[in-house]
């Protein structure tokens, strides 16, 4: 069974750059037709997908975060690493990272991480 796990700061100060990694096993993260994604929950709000890397290599965003984020990967370590640029207070969130096929995006995922708390403050 694939397993996910998030790894990083619990907290950033505005304007920095929040960065996550997440540690795949009991699977591989160049599957032909998976995908990695990073999603996020503000308090209060709704799940919102961020991004996703995929099996190839390929990158997709949000378009809302397009600007700030980016996503890469560690084909040797079984990792994929979020990036988020100039943080205010309104990323302030649980991240995850959560495995999807045949495609990106919140409603095709299978396996998902336990999340992390990021709080951005000053």
């Amino acid at each position: 069974q694939v397993q996910l796990q998030e790894s990083g700061p619990g907290l950033v100060k505005p304007s920095q750059t929040l960065s996550l990694t997440c540690t795949v096993s009991g699977g591989s993260i160049t599957t032909n037709y998976y995908f990695w994604n990073w999603i996020r929950q503000p308090p209060g709000k709704e799940l919102e997908w961020m991004g996703a890397i995929a099996y190839s290599g390929s990158t997709y965003y949000s378009p809302s975060l397009k600007s700030r984020t980016s996503i890469s990967r560690d084909t040797s370590k079984s990792q994929f690493t979020l990036q988020v640029s100039s943080v205010t207070p309104e990323d302030t969130a649980v991240y995850y990272c959560a495995s999807s096929h045949p495609i990106y995006g919140l409603g095709t995922t299978d396996y998902w991480g336990q999340g992390t708390q990021v709080t951005v403050s000053s």
